[in-house]
């Protein structure tokens, strides 16, 4: 994987669209040069899906194949090629969870198997026991370093001018769109991701690197600015195209809202509903979502008898607001603020949290829920009592970005144990990992969560120390 290198070609890439007892709806993303002919077809068999042209962008043309396979039908035909899929959603399944997927600076010139270590042993375990679906958390790009190189944006976010000429605005876009593709395309492509992608279903909610650091925290003047409405217009059109299969046309159908001012999601399986709020489109400085997010999850009704909920932020964590208020309080960490003001337990979203909380716990009345998140960097599981509406959150972070020092997850962990209890009666706790002695563990990872006669475990995959024990998700013991 180098940043000289140029790809034009990728896919196929799977994306979850639906399910129940009988069927599997998804569709298949082709990305290749726009001069080059459509791809083949997909066979299945009900027949023969020709390919969708959805959008040109970047001298790339996005082909989408949209089909259905039946419960024993295992896979799909792309032209000779055969390509296997769990297609049978009801008894026992396995998923599997990934978030931060690359670094802020430099990711496309690591090298690729050691950026990649952890998605060979995905692909090997999936190889061995398939995964039905793939949930992927939040940043699976990092596009800070897309706005470089261009004179409006070359200074983001630390500065944006005003009122830029409409032209150099428009050059912006093209280059930023150029750049977004780019780094999509390299690292989606990498040998050991494609056979994942092209043979389980995807299921994807962002967070702030698939746009930019922090968005969302960032002053508002800079927000608010061209050049940050620009950042964040192609950084959702990418979104949608790469992790979606999708454009604006295909909101109403995928997601929450059908204006598309918020991107949450709901998928129901047989036995589980799944679903994410998306905490990026409508943050600012003082919430985390506006009224299209709120008015979404306040109608939300699991249909599953387990729910999965997946937070980009950890929505279960430590006294942050404390911490905030000392680093606030000494002037060489306040550069540290858009990072806290990122987290549900910041000052500014406290409310908004204990609202977050108590419709979790609202959802926990129809049976067992897991928050799933990502984020930190570190392996880390929480829950939030007592036990008879115990809510499980597991956190893995990241699969490709390195961890930090193992004496960050120390102090961390020694933070963790002052414990936290945003809704009265309902104390959060941070706890360790099966077979870990502390509450973080500072190593690359994913998580892997099984059903099997009806009843789910989770185990982590870390990159020093293994796969732990099976962790039991619906045991009312915390």
């Amino acid at each position: 994987m180098s940043s000289q290198q140029k790809i034009d070609r990728l896919g196929p890439i799977l994306h979850f669209r639906g399910g129940d007892e009988s069927k599997i709806r998804v569709a298949a993303m082709i990305v290749s040069p726009e001069t080059a002919p459509p791809p083949a077809n997909i066979t299945v068999r009900s027949g023969q899906i020709a390919p969708l042209l959805i959008a040109t962008v970047a001298g790339l043309n996005f082909w989408r194949h949209d089909f259905t396979m039946a419960a024993d039908e295992g896979g799909y035909r792309l032209g000779e090629a055969w390509y296997p899929v769990v297609t049978d959603l009801t008894g026992d399944m396995r998923i599997a969870f990934v978030s931060c997927n690359g670094e802020e600076n430099g990711d496309l010139n690591r090298d690729s198997a050691e950026r990649n270590i952890m998605w060979a042993r995905l692909a090997d375990e999936h190889s061995v026991s398939p995964f039905a679906l793939l949930l992927q958390g939040g940043d699976q790009i990092y596009a800070d370093e897309a706005t470089k190189d261009h004179p409006l944006s070359e200074d983001w976010p630390e500065f944006a001018p005003e009122n830029p000429d409409p032209q150099a605005l428009a050059s912006l876009t093209r280059h930023l769109q150029e750049r977004f593709a780019d780094r999509y395309m390299q690292i989606l492509s990498a040998h050991v991701c494609a056979g994942i992608f092209a043979t389980i279903p995807s299921l994807s909610i962002w967070d702030d690197h698939d746009i930019c650091d922090g968005w969302g925290s960032l002053p508002e003047h800079l927000i608010k600015s061209e050049v940050g409405q620009a950042v964040f217009s192609v950084a959702r059109q990418m979104y949608l195209l790469f992790q979606q299969g999708a454009t604006d046309a295909d909101i109403p159908a995928l997601f929450w809202d059908p204006t598309g001012r918020n991107l949450g999601w709901q998928r129901d399986f047989p036995g589980v509903t799944i679903f994410a709020p998306d905490l990026r489109s409508e943050r600012d400085r003082d919430d985390i979502m506006g009224p299209a997010g709120w008015r979404a999850m306040d109608a939300l009704q699991p249909k599953g008898a387990h729910t999965i909920m997946v937070s980009s932020v950890p929505l279960l964590g430590p006294r942050l607001s404390l911490l905030e208020t000392v680093m606030l309080a000494i002037p060489r960490m306040q550069h540290y603020e858009d990072d806290l003001r990122d987290q549900w337990q910041s000052h500014s979203h406290r409310d908004e949290w204990r609202r977050m909380l108590k419709q979790v716990l609202r959802l926990r009345e129809s049976g067992p829920v897991t928050v799933v998140s990502g984020e930190i960097h570190l392996a880390t599981r929480a829950v939030m009592g007592p036990q008879n509406t115990v809510i499980n959150q597991l956190v893995a972070s990241g699969i490709s970005h390195r961890a930090p020092p193992s004496s960050y997850a120390l102090c961390l962990g020694l933070f963790a144990g002052l414990g936290e209890a945003p809704l009265l009666g309902h104390p959060i706790r941070i706890k360790q990992l099966p077979g870990q002695k502390h509450r973080y563990v500072a190593q690359r990872n994913y998580l892997t969560m099984q059903r099997r006669k009806g009843h789910w475990t989770a185990k982590w995959h870390l990159e020093e120390s293994g796969v732990t024990p099976a962790l039991a998700l619906d045991d009312e013991r915390v």
